[in-house]
């Protein structure tokens, strides 16, 4: 889980300097810690990133290779095919 050091103290100070009431700058500089905390719960690290980059170049790869044995057995029903034809036309012809 991802985590940012967030220094509510010296938020507040900083909305305290600025003018703002110390018990709103308190309770600001607490709810933009707890929104921050709750947000970052569901943030991908780089981690997770690589585990489904992983995941997904092995899906690729074995679509791939399925892809490639329907291709060789279609092409191999073709060649079978078309040497039955040639053979056919050189008996009649």
């Amino acid at each position: 889980m991802a985590t940012i050091a967030f220094d509510t103290l010296r938020f507040s100070r900083r909305l305290k300097d600025a003018g703002v009431l110390p018990a709103q700058a308190e309770a600001e500089a607490e709810a933009l810690a707890e929104v921050l905390e709750v947000n970052l719960k569901d943030l991908a690290t780089k981690e997770d990133l690589k585990r489904e980059i992983d995941l997904l170049r092995r899906d690729m790869d074995a679509r791939f290779i399925q892809l490639e044995q329907r291709m060789v057995i279609k092409l191999g029903g073709l060649m079978v095919l078309a040497v039955g034809i040639v053979a056919t036309l050189v008996k009649l012809l």
